[in-house]
């Protein structure tokens, strides 16, 4: 793409360049310090194991055939395999590269319009309006909307090319160039399907390609052909989007044209007024008012009038004014997806139009004024100041999901999706009894599976397994091939010990959908509790193929392993987990036992003590660490008094009650030389475990009695307790 710089002006293009840059960066640069949120981030990036996998082959096939979120954009869904190559799971470094692509579109904006128009300081207005108005904060602050701002690019580029292609010597080369960047933009989201229409209002103004009026009719029929293969773009990204989406059959035309009319004037409400803007407007489901739709429709079809009346005199008004009606199409809910009226998101490209119009509109209008220069230069250093303060705030909502949803509701009422996702930031934060009213105030509103089921989480973190229950079957009432329920429902009734039950709802979560990694594991962790280890190594397998980096599914099928005896691969797998997570304290703990099992005592008692770093208080590894270092034949290994101080912390954390906890704690005492202490710690072990009964325990406590009797240490080469 060739933009010619006249002489003279190119230290105003870059200063204009450098102001877009600086305004993006003071309006989104905050970004940088912020997480992901809980809508749709986790589909797109953080639960993602095939973007999580970085750009691949197999990731670049994956993303060609496949969906996220009913959503065919693969170059999209590349971005993001390309940010977790560079960042991994730093959301920064996802916030930076939305930022940047937005800064550039906004700069080519300001290049292309200005190529086209000659007009440099209308283009750079345009641009700083389009870069940091608040209604461009959700596309820009919210990682899952990388389509919008990949997509904007792609957009600038190919309108780029094609004034290079209008300006220069017919050529297929530069034709296809078009061609082939519109494409681009198809696979980064399809409400690009608008762009031939977009060129074809182009051509009208500013490229002047319709020639005068006597011939105007054979310049539009060639024209119109030129965009042919645009169309067919546009209709072959249409038939797939229509394929892989599930549009809401059950809203009536009325209601969604209704909605329709309402949105396009709400829009410009908010280009003008952009306060109470919140990530979710939830659909009208019980209708408008007639007069609000009645006066939104005479609104437009007076605009619209004025556009073609003045068409002569004015053309960038009719321009401006089709090209927001023409690109907002795709999304106004005339085909209606989602629970949503709105989104502010969907003005990312229209709104230029707008902006387009008035820019010019004020620049004819005040043709005569004396001191224009500075009145206009005022004027509009005063609205990029405002817009620059307003877009700072709402940026600020974006910091994480708490902030998000509980601005969506402070702006929104009946609100039942935002209440749902507040639940959720404060389910994951363990604050069940605050996410328990937001998920009862969203049943309120309107009951559906997904809130059901994450009321059904509340209750199981609680220990309230029956309650539990009660809300994912009411989940699967709704929709019986809800898999998140299947699945929790599964882990219900594993807590209750009903594991026949749980494998059934496991298995009937995977005939909903079998890729589900999760599924895959906690049937696996289902058929181990019954013994059934082969099957329990399948799945956990089988959950592998779907996601390699799984760590828990690593360290489960490690224990599997260990259980079978297959002690290096056992090890392996512990070692696999760890390499995804290093802070995974029962992986550490589980190698640990491996690696003493192999006679690596000395590595053994080095992941011990990585375990505790990590989990200062499990019981388990203090047992166990404490056991090797009181009972490991290689003195120097030994360590008695280390040995006790981790015994009585483990025995007190467990409360004096377990009688392999104390037999450590005795052995303990004995390697220390405290044979008082060992023998009665002992004899106390021995009272327990005959009385569980536990005669293999009460066995080798009664042997290892008789040495401290002696006033000797038990020391051996088997596995820690």
């Amino acid at each position: 793409m060739e933009l010619s710089i006249k002489r003279g002006n190119w230290r105003a293009v870059l200063g204009v360049c450098a102001f877009l840059t600086g305004a993006v960066w003071l309006v989104f640069g905050q970004t940088l310090g912020f997480g992901f949120v809980n809508y749709d981030d986790d589909h797109y990036v953080y639960q993602n194991p095939q973007v999580i996998d970085g750009l691949n082959p197999k990731g670049i096939e994956w993303a060609f055939t496949h969906t996220v979120m009913a959503n065919w954009h693969p170059l999209t869904v590349m971005s993001h395999m390309l940010d977790c190559q560079f960042y991994g799971l730093h959301a920064g470094g996802h916030h930076l590269t939305s930022l940047l692509l937005h800064a550039a579109t906004a700069i080519l904006l300001f290049l292309v319009l200005r190529e086209m128009t000659g007009a440099l300081w209308q283009s750079a207005f345009v641009a700083a309006v389009f870069a940091i108005h608040p209604l461009r904060v959700e596309s820009v602050a919210w990682v899952s909307e990388r389509k919008d701002v990949l997509s904007g690019l792609f957009f600038m580029l190919t309108l780029g090319a094609y004034i290079r292609y209008v300006r220069k010597p017919p050529s297929w080369g530069r034709y296809l160039t078009v061609l082939f960047l519109f494409a681009f933009g198809l696979m980064c989201k399809p409400m690009l399907v608008t762009v031939p229409f977009v060129l074809l209002l182009l051509d009208y103004w500013p490229l002047n390609r319709f020639g005068s009026p006597g011939n105007r009719l054979a310049i539009l029929q060639k024209l119109m052909i030129e965009k042919i293969p645009f169309i067919i773009f546009s209709i072959a990204i249409c038939i797939v989007t229509v394929l892989v989406q599930q549009p809401d059959k059950e809203i009536s035309l009325f209601l969604r044209v209704s909605n329709a009319l309402v949105s396009y004037t709400t829009y410009c409400e908010q280009m003008f007024y952009p306060t109470g803007l919140a990530l979710l407007y939830p659909f009208p489901i019980h209708g408008l008012p007639a007069g609000k739709v009645i006066l939104a429709l005479l609104l437009l079809v007076a605009v619209t009038a004025v556009a073609f009346y003045g068409r002569q005199k004015r053309p960038y008004f009719l321009m401006g004014w089709l090209w927001y009606l023409g690109m907002l199409v795709p999304v106004i809910g005339l085909v209606q997806v989602g629970s949503q009226a709105r989104a502010d998101r969907y003005t990312y490209l229209p709104q230029i139009g707008l902006y387009i119009l008035l820019t010019w509109t004020v620049i004819e209008l005040t043709a005569s004024w004396r001191s224009r220069r500075w009145v206009l230069g005022g004027g509009a250093m005063a609205v990029l100041t405002a817009l620059i303060m307003c877009a700072h705030a709402q940026t600020a909502y974006w910091r994480d999901s708490e902030s998000l949803w509980t601005r969506t509701l402070a702006c929104t009422s009946d609100n039942s999706a935002a209440q749902n996702k507040l639940g959720n930031a404060f389910l994951k934060q363990g604050r069940l009894d605050e996410a328990m009213v937001h998920y009862q105030q969203a049943l309120a509103i309107s009951p559906d599976e997904e809130t059901y089921d994450n009321l059904g989480c509340v209750f199981l973190q609680q220990g309230k397994t029956d309650a539990a229950i009660a809300q994912f079957q009411k989940a699967l009432d709704i929709n019986p091939n809800y898999t998140e329920a299947l699945y929790n429902l599964g882990n219900a009734f594993l807590q209750q010990g009903k594991i026949e039950e749980a494998i059934a709802c496991y298995q009937m979560a995977l005939k909903c959908n079998s890729d589900d990694a999760k599924v895959y594991s906690n049937l696996g962790s289902a058929f181990r509790q019954q013994g059934r280890l082969e099957e329990a190594v399948a799945q956990f397998q089988k959950a592998l193929q779907i996601n390699p980096d799984y760590a828990e599914v690593h360290n489960n099928l490690g224990a599997v392993f260990a259980q079978q005896g297959r002690r290096d691969e056992a090890i392996s797998q512990f070692q696999n987990a760890l390499a995804t997570k290093p802070d995974y304290a029962e992986a550490r703990f589980n190698l640990g036992n491996a690696l003493f099992q192999q006679g690596n005592v000395a590595e053994a008692i080095a992941q011990f003590q990585k375990a505790l770093e990590i989990k200062p208080d499990y019981v388990a590894v203090q047992n166990n660490m404490a056991w090797v270092l009181a009972t490991c034949p290689q003195a120097s290994l030994r360590n008695g008094i280390e040995a006790v101080k981790l015994a009585e912390r483990a025995n007190q954390l467990t409360g004096g009650e377990n009688p392999v906890i104390l037999c450590t704690l005795a052995a303990a005492y004995a390697e220390a030389g405290r044979f008082a202490e060992a023998i009665e710690t002992a004899q106390h072990a021995l009272q327990m475990a005959e009385a569980q009964p536990n005669t293999t325990l009460a066995g080798a406590l009664q042997s290892q009695l008789q040495l401290y009797q002696a006033g000797m240490p038990y020391h051996s080469t088997e596995q820690g307790q």
